[in-house]
């Protein structure tokens, strides 16, 4: 299918020119344009339809496992919506320097790699990561990208790091509320750090929302820190002591063991000196 969309233009045209030509340069020209299709036909990847006039690759519902890596350089917009992708490895994209719009919804992506969509085009304009297995994402690999981007229909687990990353991003204004969480941080004080779902306080709720209502996931992570650090310097200060108090023992036991030894020495003889010797000849 791909082949034939590219193909439909190219045909024509050949067409065109074999009957402005004629005989052998008619033969000619199409065999070059032939030629100059089989070409194209080459960068448009398996199971996928490309545009060679908008420059879009559509490879929707195709049954890939991962991005295809023979995409045309000159796409501009990348469908590959209902596949069952579970991986952005990092520079998936970043050959394709014209995309402005990405789209990866209905698939099963659980993780992006580190800086995966840091390599993407700087005029993105749309970047569609909804319906999928996101569960958590960083700044870092979203790099710089102040595309239009869909999140929502993810089972997000809201903490520090998904918070900053929202806060980032140019979120789409019509779907910012489709992101939930599914799960969340505790804060000090409430248990597990993470909650199940039919439990947790923040589960089942907008987590724009509850930015809104005065959440901070960031200070709860500083307080569990703040009160891990109190711990391990808690821990650390009782095994200097221990081991203080250990070493005085030691050498206290040493000490008396050398004193009972000194005592259990016989007494050294007084030598006689030379005036006593004197004496006794007289």
């Amino acid at each position: 299918m791909g082949a034939a969309w590219r193909m439909g233009k190219g045909a024509g045209g050949a067409g065109a020119g074999g009957g402005g030509g004629g005989g052998a340069g008619g033969w000619l020209y199409a065999l070059l344009c032939a030629w100059l299709w089989e070409q194209v036909r080459g960068q448009c990847p398996e199971g996928c339809q490309c545009a060679w006039e908008s420059h879009t690759v559509l490879c929707v519902d195709a049954g890939l496992r991962e991005v295809p890596q023979d995409l045309p350089t000159d796409t501009v917009s990348l469908h590959l919506e209902r596949n069952l992708i579970r991986r952005i490895p990092e520079y998936a994209f970043s050959e394709l320097l014209h995309l402005q719009d990405l789209y990866l919804s209905h698939n099963r992506i659980e993780s992006l790699a580190s800086g995966a969509l840091r390599h993407l085009n700087p005029e993105l304009r749309l970047l569609d990561l909804s319906h999928n297995q996101l569960r958590q994402a960083t700044r870092e690999e979203f790099g710089g990208t102040r595309a239009k981007t869909r999140l929502y229909h993810n089972p997000w687990h809201c903490d520090c790091a998904l918070q900053e990353l929202m806060q980032t991003l140019n979120l789409e204004p019509e779907t910012v509320n489709g992101i939930v969480c599914e799960s969340s941080a505790r804060s000090a004080g409430e248990g597990s750090r993470w909650e199940e779902p039919a439990a947790g306080s923040h589960a089942g709720h907008s987590l724009v929302k509850l930015l809104d209502a005065g959440v901070n996931f960031c200070s709860m992570q500083r307080k569990t820190t703040d009160v891990a650090m109190l711990v391990t310097m808690f821990v650390w200060f009782f095994m200097v002591i221990v081991y203080v108090v250990y070493y005085v023992r030691q050498n206290q036991a040493e000490a008396r063991r050398h004193l009972e030894y000194l005592k259990s020495l016989p007494s050294p003889q007084k030598a006689p000196t030379e005036t006593d010797t004197l004496s006794t000849g007289f």
